[in-house]
C-alpha cells in the first residue's frame, strides 16, 4: 500500500472518518434530501389501506427505521454484504403501484399489508440468491452505458423536484401557486449563493442551510406546519409484525419479484454512477455485495413493518455536489433514520420542511446527478457514430415515462412496472444497443487488433539506432 512519509497509510475519501460535528451535520443533510422519498410510499399505501392517523404514523416510522438498518448494511457492511459506498437505502418507489394494486384486489383491507410483507420477503430472499449472477452484467456497462444511465437517473428525478416545488397536494387550491414556486426558487437561490460565496464546511452543507432558511421563509406564508411535532409521541418502536404475520399470495409475490428485478437494475446503475463520482469504480464484487445489502434489507424490512428497500439516487446528487465521499457520513445518516424510527417526534421535525422548499433543493441535487452522467459521457467516445447512436436512442427510450407518462397505458400492469421506470428501460436499451453495435460480430476484429498490438510491442521496445 502507498504510504506518506510518516508511514501512515493513505485513506481513500470513501473510508475517511470526519470530525463528529461535520459527520452529524452532513449525515443529517443526507436524511433531509431523501426524507420525502422514504415517507411517500408508506403514506400512499397506508392511505389506500385506510389506516388511521396513528397507524399511518407508525407505518411511516417503521419505514424510516428499516431504511436506517438497510443503510447500515450498505455503508458499513458485514461479510460480503454491502457495497461499502456512501449509499442511503430506503423504500423504493417502484413498489408503490403493485402494492396499491394488491390493496385494491384484497377484499379485507386488513389482509393487504400482511400479503405485501409476505411478497417482499420472498422477493428479497430470491434477489439475495440471484445477486452474484445479476452482478456479472457489470462488464456490459462501459462509459457509454453508465453515462447514459447516470444522466437518466438525474433526468428521471427532476420531475419529482418540480412536483415538490408546486406543493404537497395536487388537489389543493394553492398547488403550483406563486407562493409555493417562490419558496422553491428562494431555496434554490440560497443554496447557490452559499455554494458561490462561502468556503469549507459551510459550503459543503449548502443544501441543509437552504432547507433551514427556506423553512424559516415559509413561516409567514403559513406553509410551515408544526402540527406533526406537537402530535407526535416521544418514544415508539416498530413492533415486529404489528399488522399481522406475513401471508404468501402467488400474484403478489410475482409482482414484487418484478419490482425486485427493476430495483436491482436501478441499484446496479446507481452503484456504477456513485463509483464514478467517488473515484472508486464499482466492480463485480462491489455490485454483488451492494445487491445483497439491498435484497437482504428488503427481506428483513417486513419484520419491522417496512417495505422493499433500494439505494436512493437522490443522495448521489448530494455526494456529487458536496464532494464529501465518506461512507461513514451516510452511515451517520442511517443512524438518524433509526433514531427517527424510534422517536416519532424527531421524525416529525424533518416533516416540518415544506414540500416546495424540498423542491428547490431537489433541483440542485438531481441536476447534479445528470451533470455527472454528462461528464461520464464525455469520456465515452461519442465521436464514434455507434456510441452517439446508443446514447441518442437510449436517452429517448428512458425519457418516455417522463415526457409521456401515459405512453404505456395499454400494457398489462406487470409490464408497466418495468416500462414506467425510465431508468430501467433506458438501461436495458443502452446495454442491448451496446451489445449490438460494439460486441456482436466484432470478435474477429478485436482478435486482430490484439494480435497487431502484441506484435508491435517488441518493435516499440527496440533501441533507437
Amino acid at each position: 500500500m502507498t504510504t506518506h512519509t510518516d508511514a501512515r497509510p493513505v485513506v481513500h475519501p470513501v473510508d475517511e472518518k470526519l470530525p463528529a460535528l461535520k459527520m452529524a451535520t452532513t449525515g443529517l443533510q443526507h436524511v433531509a434530501a431523501m426524507y420525502a422519498g422514504v415517507v411517500a410510499p408508506p403514506l400512499i399505501v397506508g392511505a389506500a389501506v385506510g389506516l388511521s392517523g396513528s397507524e399511518l404514523t407508525f407505518l411511516t416510522g417503521a419505514c424510516l427505521f428499516t431504511a436506517g438498518l438497510a443503510t447500515f448494511l450498505q455503508t458499513l457492511g458485514i461479510w460480503k454484504i454491502g457495497a461499502r459506498l456512501p449509499f442511503v437505502n430506503g423504500v423504493t418507489f417502484a413498489g408503490v403501484a403493485p402494492m396499491t394494486a394488491v390493496v385494491a384486489s384484497t377484499k379485507d383491507k386488513s389482509d393487504a399489508l400482511p400479503i405485501i410483507f409476505g411478497a417482499v420477503i420472498v422477493a428479497g430472499l430470491l434477489g439475495f440468491l440471484a445477486a452474484p449472477f445479476f452482478s456479472r452484467a457489470v462488464r456490459f456497462f462501459p462509459p457509454v452505458v453508465t453515462g447514459t444511465v447516470i444522466t437518466l437517473i438525474g433526468l428521471s428525478l427532476l420531475p419529482v423536484a418540480f412536483g415538490w416545488a408546486q406543493g404537497p397536494d395536487p388537489a389543493a387550491h394553492d398547488y403550483g401557486s406563486t407562493t409555493n414556486l417562490g419558496l422553491a426558487a428562494a431555496t434554490l437561490v440560497v443554496v447557490l449563493l452559499v455554494r458561490r460565496f462561502t468556503h469549507g464546511f459551510v459550503r459543503q452543507i449548502a443544501v441543509l442551510l437552504g432547507l433551514l432558511i427556506g423553512t424559516v421563509l415559509a413561516i409567514p406564508f403559513g406553509a410551515t406546519d408544526f402540527g406533526p411535532v406537537a402530535n407526535a409521541d416521544v418514544i415508539g418502536f416498530p413492533t415486529p409484525f404489528h399488522f399481522g404475520a406475513p401471508r404468501f399470495q402467488l400474484a403478489a409475490i410475482v409482482s414484487m419479484i418484478v419490482v425486485m428485478v427493476v430495483s436491482m437494475t436501478e441499484s446496479t446503475a446507481d452503484m456504477l454512477a456513485l463509483g464514478e463520482i467517488v473515484e472508486r469504480p464499482a466492480d463485480e464484487a462491489t455490485i454483488t455485495a451492494g445487491l445483497r445489502a439491498d435484497t437482504l434489507g428488503s427481506a428483513l424490512s417486513p419484520l419491522f413493518n417496512g417495505f422493499m428497500c433500494s439505494a436512493f439516487a437522490q443522495n448521489i446528487g448530494l455526494v456529487a455536489m458536496t464532494r464529501i465521499r465518506s461512507r461513514y457520513v451516510v452511515a451517520t445518516g442511517g443512524g438518524f433514520l433509526v433514531l427517527m424510527g424510534l422517536c416519532p417526534m424527531a421524525a416529525s421535525l424533518i416533516a416540518v420542511v415544506p414540500r416546495p422548499v424540498l423542491g428547490g433543493a431537489g433541483v440542485v441535487l438531481f441536476g447534479s446527478v445528470a451533470a455527472s452522467g454528462i461528464q461520464t459521457l464525455v469520456r465515452a467516445g461519442l465521436e464514434k457514430d455507434t456510441n452517439s447512436m446508443i446514447v441518442a436512442v437510449s436517452l429517448a427510450v428512458g425519457i418516455i415515462p417522463i415526457a409521456a407518462p401515459d405512453f404505456y397505458h395499454a400494457f398489462p400492469q406487470t409490464a408497466k412496472i418495468v416500462l414506467d421506470s425510465g431508468i430501467s428501460t433506458g438501461c436495458v436499451a443502452a446495454v442491448a444497443l451496446n451489445l449490438v453495435f460494439n460486441h456482436l460480430g466484432r470478435a474477429r476484429e478485436r482478435a486482430g487488433q490484439v494480435r497487431g498490438t502484441t506484435e508491435a510491442v517488441p518493435l516499440a521496445r527496440q533501441p533507437i539506432a
